[in-house]
């Protein structure tokens, strides 16, 4: 009987406890800087040392999206392969150029794309006039999207850059509808250019920005003045070198175009009722925790749904509306194409700001508004902790599906092939090979969407490949076409795996030589 209350105490002071440290993230400061930004810069800098060592102390390589990086900037091209902009890339070459071809360098390049992006949007929200408290609640509910506290941490690079420059775009709107001066019509249009070279679904923002601000009688002169001609022209010198690119490579544009699942053979209502299905799955799958965590802070202070209908300050309205536009662009989008597949993942550019906009809209609700925000920081804040774990474990061990080439023994690989000789080339039908570089940076990786395959293909070359007796045909025919020829001697490997059989991976390696100029091209 007596140990009841002494529960319901300690119940008590952990709530208190809780109350309190979402009072300091919301308005505490770490000498002149708001905690929770200090915060997160320490929690990006803590991923940035960490996970490297992590890798380094089992000895093993990095994922898909990063070992694709690792092919690709070594380069300093207008445009890459797989349907994907050159921004990251460029970044990864400019930071390898400065730090060196090695982990660190990615995570340098991904946590400092994180922090920039909550701290544009943190910044945005403070010049649109809320308060300290609405700010951190904004960017901290960003964090409950399952694809950036934790897809974003141990995969994905376009996307992590499409999360930076989407909040990069929201600030130069910002921006341009307070100052008005030609200085912000030209970095909002640097920041379009920007955002387009990041991914190229943050068209749909843009143009959700857009028809945002054009329904709004108090910001639709914006738009309207001669000056947002200069925000076209530098958008477009921005994006000119790769749009000359695409036009000329439009094979390399549309590599991946299969992933829409477009042309399913149904009849035209059939396919847009697939699309639309795909659509809703990838709204739940990206939204729905978020969603339910808003709901549940709603509840928390006891916010009515009656008390959200009040009438909106115009940069509220101008969230909202950037949101509601995303979505009906999208569905047109999906609709129009013929789509049948749609990830959870590319609906960042569209549902980015919810988090945003509903810290917004609980600012306007007093105290009530204050409790939801309050639990919105508590909750965040401690899934962003409890996963710091997880995400160093997932370092190391990759998963049990594609993300497990992260274990491979390079060193012990690239031994192996060099055991006969140097390699200057390695070509591959997968792009995990890119880890190779971690091992020797001067190697050339071609994969079967690498641009200018048959240029950069220099001997001596090897074609290796993974689990299987025979490379995918793609790539077979990208080194016919380069004018070589797959040696008849093949050598297995077995490649020691970190946490993995003690027989390791089994790696097929084949020489490849120049084909005779007298001889005819393989079938």
């Amino acid at each position: 009987m007596l140990a009841e209350p002494a529960t319901g105490t300690d119940d008590e002071n952990s709530l208190k406890y809780s109350m309190r440290w979402a009072e300091w993230l919301a308005e505490g400061r770490i000498g002149p800087f708001p905690a929770a930004i200090v915060l997160v810069a320490l929690y990006c800098c803590t991923q940035i040392v960490v996970l490297p060592l992590a890798s380094l102390w089992a000895g093993t390589g990095v994922g898909v999206d990063d070992s694709e990086q690792l092919m690709y900037i070594r380069f300093l091209w207008a445009g890459y392969g797989g349907s994907q902009p050159p921004l990251y890339s460029w970044l990864g070459w400019l930071t390898s150029s400065v730090f060196g071809t090695n982990i660190f360098t990615l995570k340098l390049l991904k946590y400092s794309l994180i922090f920039v992006a909550l701290a544009s949007i943190f910044v945005t929200v403070r010049k649109l006039g809320y308060s300290q408290r609405t700010a951190v609640a904004s960017i901290l509910g960003l964090l409950l999207f399952p694809q950036l506290i934790w897809e974003m941490q141990h995969t994905l690079s376009h996307t992590v850059a499409a999360f930076c420059f989407s909040g990069l775009l929201l600030l130069a709107l910002v921006e341009l509808l307070q100052r008005k001066s030609l200085l912000a019509y030209a970095l909002f249009g640097l920041a379009i250019g920007a955002a387009v070279l990041a991914k190229y679904n943050l068209f749909i923002l843009i143009a959700a920005m857009l028809a945002a601000t054009l329904t709004l009688r108090e910001t639709r002169h914006v738009i309207l003045r001669p000056q947002i001609m200069i925000s076209m022209a530098v958008a477009l010198l921005v994006c000119l070198p790769t749009l000359y690119w695409t036009a000329t490579h439009p094979s390399e544009l549309l590599a991946r175009s299969y992933k829409f699942g477009i042309n399913g053979g149904d009849g035209a209502f059939v396919v847009a009722l697939k699309g639309i299905i795909a659509f809703g799955d990838a709204v739940l799958n990206f939204a729905i925790l978020p969603v339910v965590i808003l709901a549940v802070a709603m509840l928390a202070g006891r916010v009515v749904p009656s008390t959200l209908r009040q009438r909106l300050p115009e940069s509220e309205k101008l969230l909202w509306r950037i949101l509601g536009f995303g979505l009906c662009i999208t569905i047109v989008l999906v609709i129009a194409s013929g789509a049948t597949t749609f990830k959870a993942r590319w609906l960042l550019p569209v549902l980015l700001f919810l988090p945003v906009a509903f810290a917004a809209r609980m600012e306007a609700l007093g105290d009530k508004g204050r409790t939801a925000q309050n639990l919105i920081i508590t909750v965040a804040a401690a899934l962003a902790i409890l996963i710091l774990p997880a995400t160093w474990a997932y370092q190391v061990y990759g998963g049990t599906g594609q993300g497990r080439v992260v274990r491979l023994d390079y060193p012990t690989l690239y031994r192996d092939l060099t055991a006969d000789g140097a390699v200057k080339t390695v070509t591959s039908d997968w792009h995990w090979v890119g880890n190779l570089r971690l091992v020797d940076p001067d190697l050339i990786i071609l994969g079967d969407e690498v641009p200018d395959f048959a240029a950069l293909l220099q001997e001596p070359a090897v074609l290796v490949w993974l689990d299987k007796p025979d490379p995918e045909p793609e790539i077979l025919d990208r080194i016919n076409q380069a004018g070589f020829v797959l040696d008849s001697e093949r050598r297995s490997l077995r490649v020691p795996e970190f946490l993995g059989s003690s027989e390791g991976r089994l790696v097929t390696v084949v020489k490849l030589k120049k084909r005779n100029a007298n001889a005819p091209a393989a079938d």
